[in-house]
């Protein structure tokens, strides 16, 4: 595991410690077992990012607050340039690079996805709110609970995520952008 996700572990911890709530309250509370949750605090599994939204909202703090140890500055608007948002690596192939990072207060995450084809497809996910993504390269697989959709460069999806999802490049690299509220 690289060293930024071990340090956003150790962030999560700290901050729980802090606040004095349990690991077992932050589990119960995320919807995922002890174990697996004391394993994310240890470094030792990767945190899906709908889970660390709920340990966020938990710890009543930003995302960015356990991505980067800063709080966001900007109240009127945030720009974010070429190829420096803050990069999130959570599964094999699948990275997500935060657009609002330094936004105080965001009512939605636009996130920029890469994907890499991968023998071991994501898992899953479920979160609250809405979601939407628009096709920027490649063509991306996007299974909705029972349903798979193939979209190309220029397509796009807005769907329920309380539904089972997951994203995947087929044929090759794709890129997507995604915008997530979380329905706070």
């Amino acid at each position: 595991m690289n060293e930024k996700l071990l340090q956003i572990s150790r962030r999560i911890r700290e901050l729980r410690e802090i606040l004095g709530i349990s690991a077992l309250d932050i589990a119960q509370n995320a919807g995922v077992p002890y174990d697996t949750y004391v394993k994310y605090e240890e470094g030792k599994l990767d945190i899906p990012i709908s889970i660390l939204y709920e340990i966020a909202a938990q710890l009543d703090t930003d995302l960015t607050v356990l991505l980067t140890g800063e709080a966001p500055r900007m109240d009127s608007h945030c720009i974010v340039r070429a190829n420096n948002g803050v990069d999130i690596e959570r599964f094999p192939g699948y990275k997500f690079s935060s657009l609002a990072y330094n936004f105080k207060n965001r009512e939605m995450e636009p996130l920029l996805v890469s994907l890499e084809p991968d023998d071991e497809p994501a898992p899953l996910v479920i979160h609250g709110g809405q979601e939407f993504n628009y096709i920027l390269e490649g063509c991306v697989r996007i299974t909705l609970g029972k349903r798979v959709f193939d979209l190309n460069v220029g397509d796009s999806i807005y769907f329920d995520p309380r539904l089972p999802h997951v994203q995947a490049a087929v044929g090759g690299s794709a890129k997507f952008l995604t915008v997530i509220n979380e329905g706070k």
